[in-house]
């Protein structure tokens, strides 16, 4: 699945924009909410998901970069999100935290950074949906890809020789040049800013990454 971060969009044409992603191929629309805290940089929040709740027709995937996300997991709900991840550096009852947010029917995910190893995943991962791989530090779009692949190898055999029903994503520095390795490796859900929206022709572009994705 590709998930196109609005990170990258135009922020002075957004209804455009999203339109846009509704017209692609594209799986999820991403959002990377950030509050200053956590990460060094804040991006948009509540009433900007708001303007846009009644205009996507893809599923809503919000990434968490905050502290104290437990504070916010039923706005989320309400703003119509469907996938929502928080992060492992910040949650000291994870298994509340994930218990939480599927019990408003939301699927689940936690992302780790990338100094986290998948090892520390070990206790929850069965209760996930889905996993976010940072493969950059989290704070900023476009940024420099940081290789994944052995990690993103860890975690899918982790997932497969214990049965889970959990999804891998991948959120940094996502484009063309390495979607197929992280594909083959084990990668479902691929969030893509940069490379999207700076490109040429975006639906284009969408549709590219999903040829190379396969496994």
């Amino acid at each position: 699945m590709i998930a196109p971060s609005l990170l990258s969009a135009d922020f002075s044409n957004l209804a455009k924009e999203v339109e846009m992603l509704n017209s692609s191929s594209c799986d999820l629309i991403h959002l990377d909410i950030m509050d200053g805290v956590f990460v060094p940089n804040i991006s948009f929040g509540f009433p900007v998901i708001k303007s846009i709740k009644d205009k996507v027709k893809k599923p809503l995937d919000a990434h968490l970069m905050i502290v104290e996300p437990d504070k916010f997991i039923k706005n989320f709900a309400e703003a119509g999100v469907e996938y929502l991840s928080v992060h492992y550096e910040v949650c000291n009852h994870l298994n509340r935290t994930v218990q939480n947010i599927r019990s408003y029917g939301m699927k689940a995910g936690v992302a780790i950074n990338p100094a986290t190893p998948v090892s520390v995943l070990e206790d929850i991962l069965g209760e996930c949906d889905f996993i976010v791989v940072m493969s950059v530090n989290p704070g900023f779009a476009a940024q420099k890809y940081i290789d994944s692949i052995d990690k993103v190898r860890k975690l899918r055999k982790m997932i497969d020789s214990n049965g889970y029903n959990c999804l891998i994503e991948i959120d940094g520095g996502i484009n063309r040049d390495n979607v197929e390795e992280l594909s083959k490796a084990g990668v479902d859900i691929f969030v893509a800013g940069n490379a999207v929206f700076s490109a040429a022709d975006p639906l284009a572009e969408i549709s590219l990454l999903q040829s190379k994705c396969s496994r």
